[in-house]
Parts: C-alpha cells; structure tokens; sequence
C-alpha cells in the first residue's frame, strides 16, 4: 500500500515538472527526458482535457485537476 502512496507523490512531481516546463516555450521536445516526462502524463492528462469544455483560452486546467483528485485520493486513502 505504500508503494502506491509513492507512486501517486512521484507522479504529482513529475507533473509539476511538465507544468514548470510549459513555462518555457523553447524547451527541445525531443530531449529523452521532457519526452519521457510527457509520455508518462499524456495518458492521464488527455482524458481529463477531453472531458473539459473549451474555454477559448490558452490555460490548460487538466494538471491542476489530476493534481487534486491525486491529492484528495492520497489524503482519503492513506490517512496516517
């Protein structure tokens, strides 16, 4: 059970990661690791942007969302 604990908290940093990286519109998306950081949130992330209307606007609300369903999980599931 804790391994699923660790695994949510080191998902949450590797997206905090792709948020931070979104920053800097000249980051190389072909460098291994911003591929690799990509390829492990894509799956997450596409559903739940999917699922949210359009806005019209150029934010994308999906990391904060799986960022607080993965803390809420974490906090209702593994109350220590």
């Amino acid at each position: 059970m804790i391994l699923i604990y660790y695994a949510l908290v080191i998902f949450q940093f590797i997206l905090l990661a792709r948020v931070l990286m979104s920053w800097f519109p000249n980051i190389d998306h072909n460098n291994q690791i911003v591929r690799l950081i990509y390829d492990i949130t894509e799956p997450v992330l596409r559903p739940i942007r999917n699922a949210l209307p359009q806005t019209g606007m150029a934010i994308d609300f999906s990391p904060l969302i799986v960022f607080l369903i993965i803390s809420v999980l974490t906090q209702f599931l593994f109350q220590f």
